[in-house]
This record gives C-alpha cells, sequence and structure tokens, in this order.
C-alpha cells in the first residue's frame, strides 16, 4: 500500500529545484502564461512548449494534471496542474484539492519520487492565501502516494512563512 509524502516548506524558486518533478500551475490552453506557469516555460525552454502542444492539443481541464518534459530544468518533468480562477468565479474548493491528487497520481504513473509543488491557484488566480495553503497540505499529507517528498516552494517570505507555520500545526 501507498504512504503519504513528508510535505515539507522550501523558500526558492520552483525551477532551480532538484526534483525528479515540478508542478506548473497552468492555465487550460497549455500554451505557457504568467507566473509560475511563465516561469516554467522560460527555464525549460521550447521544448516544454513543444511537448504541451503534442501531449494537450486540447488544453487540460481544471483540476487535472498531466506531464511533459521538464527541458533545460534540473528536474526531470513537469507535471502542469490547472487549478479554479478564484478570481473568475471558480471557488470549488474540490477542483482545488483535485488539483494536488491528481499531481500525485501523474507523479506515481512516472515513478517520481520527489516532487516540489507551488501553491496552485493561490497567486495571479486569486485564492486565499491560508485555505490555498490548507489545500496543499492536508492533501499532499493525506493522498496514498509513492512519492517520499513534496515540497512546497514558497518564492515570498510571507508565504514561505503561510506554509511553515501550517505544517508545524499537524
Amino acid at each position: 500500500m501507498d504512504g503519504s509524502a513528508e510535505v515539507i516548506a522550501v523558500r526558492g524558486d520552483i525551477i532551480t529545484q532538484r526534483v525528479d518533478a515540478v508542478v506548473n500551475a497552468a492555465n487550460r490552453r497549455m500554451r505557457g502564461g504568467g507566473g509560475v506557469d511563465g516561469a516554467i516555460h522560460r527555464a525549460g525552454g521550447p521544448e516544454v512548449l513543444a511537448d504541451c502542444v503534442r501531449r494537450f492539443p486540447h488544453g487540460l481541464a481544471t483540476g487535472d494534471a498531466g506531464w511533459t518534459t521538464a527541458g533545460l530544468m534540473p528536474a526531470r518533468w513537469v507535471i502542469h496542474t490547472v487549478g479554479p480562477n478564484h478570481r473568475r468565479g471558480e471557488t470549488d474548493r474540490d477542483l482545488l484539492l483535485s488539483c494536488y491528487r491528481r499531481c500525485l497520481e501523474v507523479a506515481d504513473e512516472l515513478g517520481a519520487r520527489t516532487v516540489a509543488f507551488p501553491l496552485v491557484s493561490a497567486g495571479v488566480y486569486g485564492w486565499p492565501l491560508d485555505d490555498a495553503v490548507d489545500a496543499a497540505v492536508t492533501t499532499l499529507r493525506g493522498t496514498g502516494t509513492r512519492v517520499r517528498e513534496a515540497r512546497i516552494v514558497a518564492f515570498g517570505d510571507s508565504t514561505h512563512r503561510a506554509v511553515t507555520t501550517r505544517l508545524g500545526q499537524v
């Protein structure tokens, strides 16, 4: 039976993480964008976009996940997931939880044992920070997986504090 991943907080940049897979908070079109999505596409190079076009010709549904090469990044794979856009009225928390579950399922299919996650939907999509942190920690800790380490990578100090505080509460 699968266990659960050890969830840790890391202050840093997701594109430099030396892990098996990094998670991209993507948009439905799967053609690159802003925030984490844009950073991953820039760092991975044109191979990431080319793989997105090939694997996801019609995009990806909110709450789902799929993988591509990581291109020039230190990771082997990018696991793309589409979070709900809270600013546009997509407030179904189950879709956000699904993002983390599906990422772990994809990681298991790939054989990834270390995965770096951003806080899905917490940036430009406007999901409230404390709830985004709780959704990530609760789902990553509570989902059976062969992933050994799930890193929640926080680019900013306030986000890192929110994650470390939440990890200490459970």
